[in-house]
């Protein structure tokens, strides 16, 4: 029970608390457009890197410049600057034939490079998320510690080994 406190603890940080404080993010991959190395349901960590430390070569994420501006995890294939000093990249799903049909354009003066993977970390927050599984941990999860702490309590004190249940007060012995 101690191990799987700690677990989640650690993992509440790791996705959490982590991200505010020690520079980087985290996302789940989706799609299976970077396999074999990127799987569907892994979390991708990157780290915040400035946009001139970037290299053709390395997985980044960022919005895409089409439609619905989506996080895309995907390799560089390519970096050109303007004469205004923007950067802009060209990019590679590992796994997709062709590259991608746009130059995102890095507005910013940092960019997010994929620093580790955790396979399979993002299928659980996804099973985490549905709405039937909140609900149990909603109600659930303080019940069953209101149960442990009441039965903490109402639980009879256990006895040294060896001892029949007799008192531990001593009895005077009476001579003749």
């Amino acid at each position: 029970m101690a191990l799987l406190l700690i677990s989640a603890a650690a993992i509440f940080l790791f996705l959490a608390v982590g991200p505010r404080f020690l520079n980087y993010q985290t996302s789940t991959m989706l799609t299976g457009s970077m396999s074999p190395g990127i799987n569907p349901g892994d979390v991708v960590v990157s780290s915040k890197i400035p946009v001139s430390d970037l290299a053709v070569g390395d997985i980044i994420t960022y919005s895409i410049p089409i439609d619905d501006h989506r996080i895309e995890t995907h390799r560089v294939t390519g970096i050109s600057t303007d004469k205004a000093g923007l950067t802009s990249v060209t990019t590679k799903g590992d796994a997709n034939p062709g590259a991608d049909p746009w130059a995102a354009v890095l507005s910013e003066n940092h960019v997010y490079r994929n620093v580790a993977v955790v396979p399979y970390l993002g299928d659980g927050i996804r099973v985490l998320r549905q709405p039937p599984v909140q609900t149990v941990l909603l109600y659930g999860a303080p019940a069953v510690v209101v149960l442990l702490v009441l039965k903490s309590i109402w639980a009879k004190p256990k006895l040294p080994s060896g001892d029949s249940g007799g008192s531990d007060v001593l009895e005077p012995e009476i001579q003749q």
